[in-house]
């Protein structure tokens, strides 16, 4: 069948061309393959440990740590970032501006908040045989023990500042004209932008959903909402620009063959607007469900009884009730 619709005359057989354009890069499979079936096997031990448990408070906690939206986050996360390296929007990123731009829209910030909100951390490690979990959870404690000094300096540089700022100057920095047709002349620093976008956005998102390992003092539901929305303004000056620009910026796609009629300008205006709105409204998205646990937190509050919010000394000290 599929054999029939691609032989169709009535297909354009360019687009014919990009949709069998897969790039099966052996290194990007391995490595997803490794860390899809690690968690995965890690997500079953516990779920089936948890499932034992005779005290049905560790139990119901037991399964809010394995339950089945993590796997599914975290094998979505990995598809997506499979999606991006080897499908062919990767092919398309080097004929089309805009193309490139939906592929840094799924590194950036689509697959890092997927996988960090399942906190890998943990279900990787239960993954791995049992002889070296114990190795591996072994090492890790010393090297993230409390007072030690690769905690200390890892808590410096890492801190919510510095990330936000090193995520600012990936973003902005790899989009210098000089820096992106490098980038699409050279599959080694076009590798490297790539794993510069993921490894900043994996930070930044670290902060965000608080996954392990947990180094610094978590932020508030109202320190996180602001920190997701302090990302927004470089990202939407950016896509601005690009959007308004009325000549084209990056002279590589000039000298690339123009696919469907689409002319460089209007591809890296496309190219801005992606950048600019669909890239905001993940962060916007994000915030809006921080404040949805902040409204959510307040309302389970305890409710006061008249007895205590009426009394002298509620009137006398608010806030010395508050639970």
């Amino acid at each position: 069948m599929r054999n029939l619709f691609f032989r169709d005359s009535l297909v354009d057989p360019v687009l014919r061309a990009v949709l069998l354009s897969w790039d099966w890069r052996l290194e990007v499979i391995v490595i997803l393959l490794v860390l899809g079936i690690l968690y995965a096997v890690g997500w079953w031990r516990l779920r089936k440990r948890t499932s034992r448990s005779r005290h049905s408070r560790r139990k119901s906690q037991g399964h809010e740590l394995a339950a089945r939206w993590r796997l599914v986050s975290y094998l979505c996360g990995l598809v997506s970032v499979a999606i991006a390296l080897m499908s062919p929007i990767d092919v398309l990123g080097g004929q089309l501006f805009f193309m490139h731009m939906i592929q840094h829209l799924l590194l950036i910030m689509i697959a890092p908040p997927l996988l960090l909100i399942a906190n890998p951390m943990p279900f990787v490690l239960w993954g791995l045989p049992t002889n070296w979990r114990r190795k591996t959870g072994q090492w890790i404690a010393t090297l993230l023990h409390r007072k030690g000094s690769f905690r200390q300096g890892l808590k410096a540089v890492t801190g919510a500042g510095i990330i936000w700022l090193l995520w600012t100057i990936s973003v902005i920095g790899w989009h210098d004209p000089s820096m992106y047709n490098a980038a699409l002349r050279s599959d080694l620093v076009h590798d490297l932008e790539h794993i510069t976008f993921f490894t900043a956005s994996m930070l930044f998102w670290w902060h965000v959903t608080g996954a392990g390992p947990r180094i610094h003092k978590q932020f508030g539901l109202i320190g996180r909402t602001a920190f997701v929305l302090a990302a927004i303004p470089p990202n939407m000056a950016l896509g601005v620009v690009l959007a308004f620009a009325g000549v084209v910026i990056y002279s590589y796609y000039e000298a690339v063959p123009r696919l469907w009629g689409i002319d460089p300008v209007l591809d890296q205006r496309i190219g801005g607007v992606i950048m600019w709105i669909p890239g905001s409204m993940m962060f916007i998205i994000a915030a809006l469900i921080l404040i949805a646990q902040l409204l959510n937190a307040e309302v389970e509050k305890p409710i006061l009884t008249e007895s205590e919010w009426a009394s002298d000394e509620a009137v006398a000290a608010p806030g010395l009730n508050k639970k």
